[in-house]
């Protein structure tokens, strides 16, 4: 069974999930923002050894943390490669916004691309490419949670309005992650966790946005 911690960080208090196998202790993290020394604290006390950092996206409130995570873990660090150039600039991205010194984030060791299957102890989690926030966003799926990243949130939607954001590849992620079942926890990028099913019915952006679904609106 994979069990969850989240570790919110950094200014923009950005989610990071420690994801592991609590029969073997193996584990991933999803997305590394801020705050490694917090970070490496909860990996810490969970005793999880910890070997890859997968990304959902390449903008710095997510990757900041990874050059120094690689470091301490001597861990690698994969992303879809249609973000590679916002990584690239996410240091600089840092500077601008938040007027702070922020250190390049690594290159990345490998990529992932839609369909592909990561290993975690006896579990597998799915890699579902789900651009429009950015072109390479993608969401990481088990059988019942998903990992949205900045794609989908608890009561809103990914912004479109950055460079590479594309509005009508958002909506097409969108209609992917809702065709999920109900019962799916969602565990986006920011904010508290939430379900397909409750984001179908009472998400304002879902509607406003005008979502289809097999001909459907949703």
């Amino acid at each position: 069974m994979l069990l969850i911690e989240r570790i919110i960080v950094g200014s923009l208090m950005s989610n990071v999930y420690l994801v592991f196998d609590n029969v073997t202790n193996e584990g991933i993290l999803i997305d590394a923002g801020d705050d490694a020394d917090k970070i490496i604290e909860v990996i810490k006390k969970n005793n999880v050894e910890v070997k890859r950092i997968y990304a959902t996206h390449g903008h710095f409130d997510h990757v900041l943390a990874i050059g120094e995570l690689k470091d301490y873990l001597e861990c690698k660090f994969y992303i879809h490669q249609d973000d590679s150039p916002i990584v690239e600039k996410a240091a600089e991205s840092c500077r601008r916004l938040l007027g702070r010194g922020c250190s390049d984030p690594p290159r990345p060791d490998g990529y992932v691309k839609d369909g592909d299957k990561i290993t975690v102890g006896e579990n597998v989690i799915r890699v579902l490419h789900t651009p429009g926030h950015t072109p390479g966003s993608v969401s990481y799926l088990t059988d019942d949670v998903v990992f949205t990243g900045d794609t989908l949130f608890a009561g809103a939607i990914g912004r479109h309005d950055f460079p590479g954001g594309n509005l009508e590849q958002l909506l097409k992620s969108l209609n992917k992650l809702l065709n999920l079942p109900d019962h799916y926890s969602v565990y986006p990028g920011h904010g508290p966790s939430t379900t397909i099913g409750v984001e179908r019915i009472y998400n304002p952006f879902i509607g406003l946005r005008g979502l289809y679904r097999e001909g459907k609106k949703i």
